[in-house]
């Protein structure tokens, strides 16, 4: 069974934060006892983002290859089903089938060199 953000606890340890490199995404799946959650955190001007996997267009996966959730350049989250792209700092919908809506976000931070949940 999958589940939202709001089932993982905070403080867990994802990777350390040398793991995810600036202007790269990474995915992770956590399983905890309540169903397995799906995420991923973007890393961007020193700062992560985190979001739930899953796009407010159709609910699948925003990305069709493991870690490729963003656009060539690094500037915007893309779903690669349906070409919808977010904004990395706030997971808004600027362009595509969900204009206006936002990703679900998934509260994360840089703590001791690592990645962890907040």
């Amino acid at each position: 069974m999958s589940v939202g953000p709001e089932a993982v606890p905070a403080g867990v340890r994802l990777c350390a934060s040398g793991d995810v490199a600036e202007g790269s995404a990474r995915n992770f799946v956590l399983q905890l006892r309540a169903g397995r959650f799906h995420g991923f955190v973007v890393r961007r001007d020193g700062a992560v983002h985190g979001y739930h996997d899953r796009c407010p267009h159709m609910g699948l996966p925003l990305a069709q290859q493991l870690d490729h959730y963003l656009v060539p350049d690094g500037g915007l989250i893309l779903c690669s089903w349906h070409g919808a792209l977010f904004r990395i700092e706030d997971g808004t919908c600027v362009g595509g089938p969900c204009a206006g809506q936002r990703l679900t976000p998934w509260p994360v931070a840089m703590a001791g060199g690592w990645i962890v949940t907040a």
